[in-house]
């Protein structure tokens, strides 16, 4: 990948009707007198939150084309465990971070970036939770995807335990009953797992997480055992995992760093890189909405607009409940 930067175009706002009436429903699921969970939350204590958040995430993105995925991925791993409170971003042994699954997620340098020019403006206001959320909305912007109006007022969370990791995220191993047993207990359904899944339009997997569709031969090369997998797309992918597990590859094969609905065709093409990606088309429960939304990128836009949004407010922490860090990989105090 190198240096060379991909520069794509960005979409006109894709907040339609249905997903305003959704924003509507789930802001009143946290009332305003209980969470602050809100559109426009920082409008007189930090009225250019957005602006900085969005500023850093487009100078990242610009200098590296990967932190658009890196960003979006670090999101579902705060949000999926213990909600969306950057407890993910909490460093030190024993906390979220320290578990093996998340020490290949990046982006923490973002998150960081933007805190520390909120500081300067504003002090001890902006949470860290909200600047994660934010700058993964932003994130698909800058690949080209939806904008989004997004309610913040998220507090940062007081715990970040490793224990708390593994019963929450999702294994590359997973069926499609674990995946929805999963998703369920967050609140998201079926056709959200499908369109959340979508993410994987952009980003990078190491090789080791898609490992287990090949076997090593004696001589230390690999073969494709999974038939779910394009045979020269197998044998391309075990040239490039050859030498190395930890390598890294493009999730997408065709259009890496773009935000469109390219994921799904690559899907009825057999080029699902993850296992939990092939799956999707070869149940008759999430095959339908694949070959849907393969064909339906503004119908793609609508419904990651609708399921970013429910993705986003899981488990958000009001006053009470939660902090506002001053550094957001340490808990105060």
């Amino acid at each position: 990948m190198g240096n060379k930067i991909i520069n794509v175009p960005v979409q006109a706002n894709h907040l339609h009707k249905p997903t305003f009436l959704l924003l509507i429903f789930i802001l009143g699921l946290f009332p305003c007198s209980n969470l602050g969970f809100e559109l426009e939350f920082y409008a007189l204590s930090c009225p250019g939150v957005e602006f900085v958040v969005r500023d850093v995430v487009r100078s990242a993105s610009s200098s590296d084309p990967s932190i658009p995925g890196k960003l979006l991925r670090l999101l579902f791993h705060d949000c999926f465990v213990d909600g969306c409170d950057a407890s993910v971003l909490v460093e030190g042994d024993g906390t979220e971070r320290a578990d093996p699954a998340n020490k290949s997620l990046g982006g923490f340098e973002v998150i960081e970036a933007a805190k520390r020019e909120l500081e300067l403006f504003c002090p001890q206001t902006v949470s860290c939770a909200d600047i994660l959320a934010l700058a993964a909305r932003d994130a698909v912007v800058m690949a080209g995807g939806p904008d989004i109006q997004m309610p913040t007022g998220r507090r940062d969370g007081l715990v970040s335990a490793i224990s708390n990791v593994r019963p929450n995220i999702v294994d590359t191993s997973f069926t499609v009953d674990d995946m929805i047993r999963i998703f369920g207990a967050k609140g998201l359904t079926l056709n959200d797992l499908v369109i959340l899944s979508g993410a994987h339009t952009i980003g990078l997997a190491h090789c080791n997480a898609f490992s287990d569709r090949f076997q090593v031969s004696s001589k230390g090369n690999l073969t494709f055992v999974d038939s779910s997998l394009d045979k020269d797309y197998a044998g391309k992918l075990a040239k490039k995992c050859a030498a190395s597990t930890s390598a890294t590859v493009n999730i997408d094969p065709k259009t890496a760093f773009s935000f469109d609905n390219q994921y799904y065709n690559n899907l009825i093409a057999k080029k699902g890189l993850l296992q939990t990606d092939s799956i999707l088309f070869n149940d008759q429960r999430t095959k339908n909405l694949v070959l849907q939304l393969a064909s339906d990128l503004n119908g793609f836009y609508e419904g990651w607009s609708t399921s970013f949004l429910k993705l986003s407010s899981i488990g958000v922490k009001g006053d009470g409940e939660g902090e506002v860090r001053q550094i957001c990989s340490r808990i105060n105090g």
